[in-house]
């Protein structure tokens, strides 16, 4: 007879508690406001998984690692994944399935953000696949859910046995009114002059992105210095946390990498002389490239035919790239001589040009060494702005900027596919350097496309000083020209002292060197930044030294750009369209659209305009797009009619409609009558109105009173008329 065992409710929930082992932290922010982080009741099968809540907001982070790495990865594969469920805020999904799919823009951005904090702090032997995800369950509006996603995930890695250099995290820093808040709400966002992401460990900062209104180099440190404080609080908590749940400690033992200590020592000696020597040349990309690669195959050409059975040949590879970084980067140390021949504070030969494409409303070409953009500016109304409907944002954008990387940008022969994350972050970028030089009164949508032609070293920043041409090109009325660069460092990892920070820095140089920091801005302060470093951690000294000598390579650049143009076009180009804005009643809006959108697409057609309606304030707003100055003006004359709000005292030319005993119906509008009473024709006495006027007789009335119950117009002829003198 089989065995059965009954439990009370209470001893479930007890038994669930010793194994779940819930353990929940908080950390209180200056306002008093509560962030809570909870562990062992969710996903526990992962290597690593913590709730975080603030206010109503609830997001679930989770990490795991695979044991062992997949044969011939050399690198770490992460993978970031963040999503916004659509049930978080109560919303059904848009499209025919239903389902969350895709991430969205903003998704991405958010991924970016949390991955280029987290991939530093793995040892760089560790090549197990790692995937965080980060899903977003419940949403409050007034909780930015990007501010907590990296504390999310790097708690769950903490309390993973997954090897980490951590914990970090990453907070949202704003400058309201003169004052410093962290993680604020999004309406407290729209106000602030100063919005950045910073991400560090408590050591140093790693990541810093975000965007200004026009600041200084100090304000923009002072800023960073507050979010690394709040950082600080948070990584404490973490490692708080870490102690008290076994299973983070000790680290999982791994070895992902095999080594020839002899073979690395020999490819040095006899190889790094030769290297140094090509790297000194000051040589282009591609012939730069061609001699590094004979010095590998020449060296390997020098092998016996025993010596090359003996020696594995992605070793070869592995100890060569770091004989080429080793050299390159000493080159700069030792003698301040970079890879193209420049000075560390250098920036390449510059060559813009404007109105390059005959069609587009605005164009430019930016060149800046071997890094090249064509960018073009599109002028629209509001049916052509950029809608946005995800979980925690909804609405439109008025300016927004498209960036493409083509492979044969570097010279590459691949599939293109949809866009990639990088290209979402670099248009990102760029566009937030320049929306603030959008002036709120214009009244164009603005659609910026960079496609970058030729790739080596911060396009992104072409993409702004494009972007900066084309918008003046196409006499867009800027506030102020916008300039971007890209800042490096070398530095000496046996002497902290002992470092370099480059100016507008070339794939190599961000790719062998120790961190990319892009800055852009007006003559008067930064606009947007967005740094990213290799290395753990980044010295107040350091940051402090790549802004100063970034603004001084901005206003270089904003000179070559002011040489070509100055100031926006006077006059927009014959192609492009013009646009007409008008106020009408809210009430009138129905007619002007007509049953089922009638009346004004058959307007559209008509005149060959674009027209597009929008309710602000209990009043409508209409826009209207079209390059012929008389169908325009058709146009606005129909829809006025349509419009048309009779106003006391005011003077209207009208159309005798009818003619009836006591008076005359004037029509002074479409579907707009009022009466002309026979006492109001002349100042003479009227015995016959058809003896003065006749149907269809065009005259000019003046409307004197509206009666406030019927609406009834009363009209006056005879007051535009000369009062004849009493005899």
């Amino acid at each position: 007879m089989p065995f059965f065992s009954f439990y009370s409710i209470e001893e479930i929930k007890e038994n669930n508690k010793k194994i779940m082992k819930e353990i929940t932290k908080k950390i209180t922010l200056n306002d008093g406001r509560e962030i809570t982080i909870t562990t062992g009741k969710l996903a526990k099968q992962a290597n690593g998984s913590v709730e975080i809540r603030m206010g109503k907001t609830h997001m679930l982070a989770t990490v795991v690692s695979s044991k062992g790495a997949r044969d011939g990865v050399d690198f770490l594969p992460l993978t970031v994944d963040y999503r916004e469920k659509f049930a978080a805020d109560g919303r059904f999904p848009g499209g025919f399935l239903k389902r969350e799919a895709r991430p969205t823009d903003q998704e991405i951005l958010v991924m970016r953000l949390v991955d280029r904090i987290l991939r530093p702090m793995f040892p760089g032997d560790y090549h197990a696949e790692v995937q965080v995800m980060i899903s977003l369950n419940s949403h409050d509006p007034e909780v930015s859910p990007d501010s907590l996603a990296a504390l999310a995930a790097s708690t769950a890695i903490a309390i993973s046995d997954i090897p980490f250099n951590g914990p970090i995290s990453e907070v949202r820093v704003i400058r309201l009114n003169g004052e410093f808040i962290v993680n604020p709400s999004p309406t407290q966002m729209e106000e602030a002059d100063i919005d950045l992401m910073v991400g560090a460990s408590s050591d140093s900062v790693a990541m810093v992105e975000g965007e200004m209104s026009e600041v200084s180099e100090a304000e923009m440190i002072e800023a960073i210095k507050v979010g690394h404080e709040a950082i600080k609080i948070q990584c404490a908590m973490q490692t708080e946390l870490a102690s008290e749940i076994a299973t983070s400690s000790p680290k999982r033992e791994y070895c992902h990498e095999t080594h020839d200590e002899e073979l690395k020592e020999r490819i040095k000696s006899e190889t790094y002389d030769k290297v140094y020597a090509v790297a000194a040349e000051g040589l282009g990309k591609d012939e730069r490239s061609t001699k590094f690669k004979q010095v590998k195959q020449d060296w390997i050409d020098s092998l016996t035919e025993e010596e090359v059975e003996k020696y594995d040949s992605k070793l070869i590879g592995v100890y060569y790239h770091d004989v080429e970084k080793e050299a390159i980067r000493s080159l700069v140390l030792s003698e301040g001589k970079r890879l193209d021949g420049r000075e560390t504070t250098e920036i390449r030969p510059i060559w813009c040009e404007i109105d390059y494409l005959s069609s587009p409303h605005g164009s430019a070409v930016f060149t800046r060494g071997e890094t090249q953009s064509l960018t073009t500016v599109t002028l629209g109304t509001l049916q052509d702005v950029n809608r946005l409907d995800g979980v925690t944002f909804q609405g439109h954008e008025k300016f927004y900027l498209h960036y493409n990387f083509p492979p044969f940008s570097t010279g590459e022969a691949r599939m293109k596919f949809s866009v990639s994350r990088r290209e979402i972050g670099h248009g990102n970028l760029a566009q937030r350097a320049l929306k603030k030089m959008i002036p709120s009164e214009n009244p164009y949508t603005v659609r910026i496309v960079s496609d970058i032609l030729e790739s080596n070293g911060s396009s992104s920043m072409a993409t702004v000083c494009a972007g900066t041409l084309a918008l003046m090109d196409a006499g867009v009325k800027i506030t102020k020209p916008v300039s971007g660069i890209a800042m490096g460092l070398i530095s000496d990892e046996k002497n902290p002292n002992n470092y370099a920070v480059l100016s507008d820095i070339l794939g190599d140089e961000d790719h062998l060197g120790d961190m990319d920091f892009k800055v852009c801005g007006t003559a008067d302060g930064i606009t947007a930044c967005q740094m990213d470093i290799k290395v753990q951690g980044l010295s107040y000294d350091i940051l402090e030294q790549a802004l100063n000598q970034a603004r001084d390579g901005r206003l270089h650049i904003l000179g070559k750009i002011t040489d070509v143009i100055d100031s926006p076009r006077i006059d927009l180009k014959p192609q492009t369209p013009k646009i007409i804005i008008l106020e009408v009643p809210k009430s009138t809006i129905g007619g002007i659209i007509g049953p089922g959108g009638k009346v004004i697409q058959e307007l559209q057609a008509k005149t060959e305009t674009t027209i597009s309606i929008e309710e602000i304030d209990e009043k409508g707003r209409v826009e209207i797009l079209g390059t012929d100055q008389e169908k325009l003006d058709m146009a606005v004359a129909k829809i006025k009619s349509i419009a048309f709000v009779p106003e006391e005292g005011e003077t209207y030319k009208g159309k005798v409609k009818s003619i009836m005993p006591y008076g005359a119906f004037v029509g002074i509008a479409p579907n707009t009558d009022g009466l002309l009473h026979v006492s109001e024709i002349s100042w003479e006495r009227v015995e016959n109105v058809e003896e003065v006027l006749k149907e269809g007789q065009e005259i000019e009335v003046k409307l004197i009173s509206i009666d406030p119950k019927s609406g009834k117009l009363k009209l006056s002829r005879k007051v535009l008329l000369p009062k004849p003198e009493k005899k």
